[in-house]
């Protein structure tokens, strides 16, 4: 029996995660253009519902009824299964992530994660990396000059950004002597890392940004000079996959900056609930990435590969043999 209870526990909570994923997009639409509107000067969305609160839900609808357009000289296979590589490495990451030590639910202690791995940070970094295969066969399947340009940017911004990124965290791993994210949290209960790890924090969230091709970093799907870039040829509910992996990398890279950085959901000063204290830090780092889509302009493309290799990398290599001889 008690078999049967954590075998339904543990497909109740990937249910949980996967509904809120796939529901993601709908409030982050919303509070993207809304948030884009008062930078601007304007209201945003006000039409569909109060406020236009039901504009996420009339753009689902459409997306969902739009014809599913396959080019003629696509490669069918490829271009049906970029989107669904694209999307699900985001979803099969937040198995290892969590987001609290336990919660009484009538009596009964319930974890606030699917998983504790010991190599939890190894296990993200793995999977999060199959990500760039669905953006590249998408860009490759659809036969299009603009989307294999996209594509191959974002290969060559992938592979720039993982190497000072999966660097950037070596730091955070030193000081908890563990692999687990929940070890790591645990060990930030008094001081949180980013006071010793200033640095690692800089190249993360930078990486982050750029893994999750958010300008300044989304050279690979430029309106300008690339129409749309890998996906330019997809459409309706194909071309929603890839716009829920963005917004699902957005969340990743806020959940892993505040479990390694920001002490997770240890509070400070104010005592307000773990689960609490979690979500109001990431709300506060995806409120950063719509901030900076809407204020810093795009890099060129050579700029972007130099920030990568002459600046992160080296800084990320840094703070290794930094955090090496200080705390050693």
């Amino acid at each position: 029996m008690d078999l049967i209870v954590a075998l339904g526990l543990i497909i109740f909570k990937v249910a949980f995660l996967i509904a809120i994923l796939l529901l993601l997009p709908l409030p982050l639409t919303w509070l993207e253009r809304k948030i884009a509107g008062h930078i601007q000067q304007r209201l945003g969305p006000m039409r569909v519902g109060w406020h236009g609160l039901l504009q996420p839900v009339a753009d689902g609808i459409k997306l969902l009824t739009k014809e599913d357009h396959i080019p003629d000289e696509a490669d069918r296979f490829l271009f049906k299964l970029a989107p669904i590589l694209a999307l699900a490495p985001p979803f099969v990451v937040f198995v290892a992530i969590p987001f609290g030590e336990t919660v009484s639910v009538l009596g009964a202690e319930i974890t606030l994660y699917v998983s504790n791995m010991n190599v939890a940070l190894l296990f993200v970094f793995a999977v999060i990396g199959i990500e760039v295969y669905g953006v590249i066969f998408g860009g490759w399947a659809a036969n299009s000059k603009y989307a294999v340009l996209g594509s191959l940017r974002t290969c060559a911004q992938m592979i720039s950004y993982e190497i000072p990124m999966g660097f950037a965290v070596i730091g955070v791993v030193m000081l908890a002597q563990s692999m687990s994210l929940l070890e790591i949290v645990r060990a930030q209960a008094d001081v949180w890392n980013i006071v010793y790890q200033p640095i690692g924090f800089l190249v993360f969230f930078v990486a982050g940004l750029a893994e999750a091709q958010r300008i300044p970093f989304d050279l690979s799907e430029a309106e300008g000079d690339l129409g749309a870039g890998f996906h330019t040829e997809y459409s309706g509910i194909r071309f929603a996959f890839f716009m829920i992996s963005e917004y699902a990398v957005v969340l990743l890279v806020s959940v892993l900056v505040v479990i390694l950085f920001f002490g997770g959901w240890n509070g400070v000063l104010i005592p307000l609930p773990p689960l609490l204290w979690f979500l109001l830090k990431v709300a506060f780092f995806v409120y950063l990435f719509i901030w900076f889509r809407f204020t810093f302009p795009r890099y060129r493309y050579d700029q972007l590969m130099a920030i990568g290799w002459k600046v992160l990398l080296p800084l990320s290599m840094a703070n290794i043999i930094i955090t090496g001889i200080v705390f050693s």
